[in-house]
């Protein structure tokens, strides 16, 4: 049903033409599920938006030919292109809630695209509109339809995109990277939504993602990219067994899996063991937290202990709404609990109110990384100036000495002397979160909470970040609470592991221990949702 040939797209930028895609060829047969796999800026989204003609601002097909059902892409016309757009050829866009309105509601949006393709009447299209959303499995559709995206968990925004994006029945589905960021049973129910789908349907569907594993367990075919071109492709098993270019190796060695633990890990060039851990420093003892609503009380943390020693790595585990981050802000002293007490180094943190933590000398012992390095740095701010501001805040030093600071820790999180002068947005993804690290670093704390830092990252740039989290903690002797939804990347830095659902702790152990043998169903089910590039 497609056919690309010779595929060429460029650029035109201050500093001359990029050459996005270099000659790329692509097949793809109705029913068929195609991956394309690779880094940032490999040129996956690009060659997407190429079939939609949908490039941004100065790019262009220089040539080729990109083929649907008989027809050329590359040469139709816009009213041709915006007849296919969406009822012939769709898209799943990588950020469900940028790609929403924020100021419509949901089942609204759903009839303007019926509408636009002449798929409903003002008559039916709230009832289609409540069967798209039917079909993608949202309970209590009819009251969902009134629902505005900011109303909506992560995974269920995620599937009112796709709602959006089949309620016209188009024969060829482009899914952009998407499940990043939702945990691991939401990423299996999304993906294994659009598959059965797509069988339905006997619909064709592009799979653009970095995580091979992914990619792995739901394509027919694989296509790897690097720098505009294709460096390899073929069937997922082959490909993940006998990979036969270096970048695919790469790509391979970064992914996490099931069984891939610290040891693996590499710092400074070899092996490390886990550190040993010292004395106790954090103490959470029967912690809960309840919020009053309209509709009543909502537990948002029921009776939540667990310790953690000097030098460990504490990893809270647990899909969206089970009560991880709000744990990890009570630490953090960004909102108090109803019960329950929080010691650290052997002294409540709640003889003082969070509002007033601020002003506390243990603040600086206690940072945070936060999960998008992109929102949570100042976009008016250079790197040097976003390290910096701790230092203003909490440390109490002159200008030159948090000059000298900046660099040091810059240097400690291989943040190169001529970055340092970068905006955010100059910065790319891997280089913004070596400087949100840097930020949590500068005031030297002893405990640093970090939420989902590698959550948006691609993997071997999720590797980098990884590699150098083990290696601070190994210099510096610094204690983790590691808060994600991905058990692997968990068991890959992380020496014991709290599995949390629902606000409550469904199972505590030493990570090994935990994941060979799970004592919790739920557990279970976590570890049965982890990709594996091995599938």
């Amino acid at each position: 049903m497609l056919e690309i040939r010779d595929l060429r797209v460029q650029f035109e930028t201050r500093n001359g033409t990029v050459d996005a895609v270099r000659g790329i060829d692509l097949d793809l047969a109705r029913g068929e599920t195609l991956g394309i796999v690779g880094e940032s800026g490999s040129g996956k989204s690009v060659t997407a938006f190429s079939m939609l003609r949908i490039l941004d601002a100065g790019g262009e097909i220089a040539s080729g030919r990109l083929s649907y059902g008989g027809i050329d892409l590359a040469q139709a016309d816009d009213a041709a292109m915006n007849d296919i757009r969406g009822r012939e050829i769709s898209m799943i866009f990588q950020n469900p809630r940028a790609a929403l309105n924020p100021v419509r509601k949901v089942g609204h949006q759903i009839e303007d695209v019926l509408r636009q393709h002449a798929q409903a009447t003002a008559q039916d299209a709230r009832d289609k509109a409540i069967a798209a959303l039917q079909e993608v499995e949202i309970k209590d559709a009819a009251a969902r339809y009134h629902a505005y995206p900011f109303e909506l968990s992560g995974g269920m925004c995620q599937r009112v995109v796709i709602a959006l994006a089949l309620a016209c029945r188009p024969q060829l589905l482009i899914a952009d990277e998407p499940t990043t960021g939702l945990d691991v049973t939401t990423q299996k129910t999304v993906m294994d939504l659009i598959q059965a789908l797509a069988q339905d349907r006997q619909m064709g569907v592009i799979l653009i993602t970095h995580d091979l594993g992914l990619a792995g367990m739901y394509c027919d075919q694989l296509v790897v990219m690097k720098d505009g071109e294709i460096v390899e492709k073929g069937a997922p098993g082959v490909l993940t067994k006998s990979a036969a270019h270096a970048y695919t190796k790469r790509l391979l060695a970064a992914t996490p899996h099931k069984g891939k633990m610290l040891h693996e890990l590499v710092v400074d060039g070899t092996a490390q063991p886990l550190p040993a851990q010292g004395e106790l420093l954090l103490s959470v003892q029967d912690v809960t937290k309840t919020y009053e609503g309209k509709s009543g009380a909502v537990h948002a943390l029921r009776g939540v202990s667990f310790d953690l020693h000097k030098g460990g790595c504490l990893g809270l585990v647990g899909e969206s709404g089970s009560g991880k981050s709000t744990v990890s802000s009570i630490i953090a002293r960004l909102q108090d609990a109803t019960t329950g007490d929080v010691q650290f180094a052997g002294a409540s943190l709640f003889d003082v109110p969070a509002a007033k933590f601020a002003s506390d000398p243990r603040r600086s012992q206690i940072q945070m990384v936060f999960q998008d390095a992109t929102d949570s740095l100042n976009p008016r701010h250079t790197a040097a100036q976003c390290i910096e501001e701790p230092l203003r805040h909490l440390a109490g030093i002159g200008r030159r000495a948090r000059r000298d600071r900046v660099q040091e820790i810059a240097g400690l999180v291989g943040l190169p002397d001529t970055l340092l002068s970068r905006l955010p947005h100059q910065l790319s993804g891997g280089q913004k979160a070596r400087v949100g690290i840097a930020r949590a670093l500068a005031v030297e704390p002893q405990l640093l909470i970090l939420d989902e830092p590698t959550a948006a990252l691609d993997v071997s740039i999720q590797a980098v970040v990884l590699n150098l989290l083990a290696e601070l903690r190994h210099r510096l002797r610094l204690t983790y609470l590691f808060v994600s939804h991905d058990l692997a990347v968990v068991q890959m830095l992380c020496d014991n592991v709290v599995v949390m659902r629902s606000g409550k702790m469904e199972e505590i152990g030493p990570t090994r221990d935990v994941l060979a043998s799970p004592q919790s169903a739920y557990t279970q089910q976590l570890l049965d949702a982890m990709p594996s590039p091995a599938h």
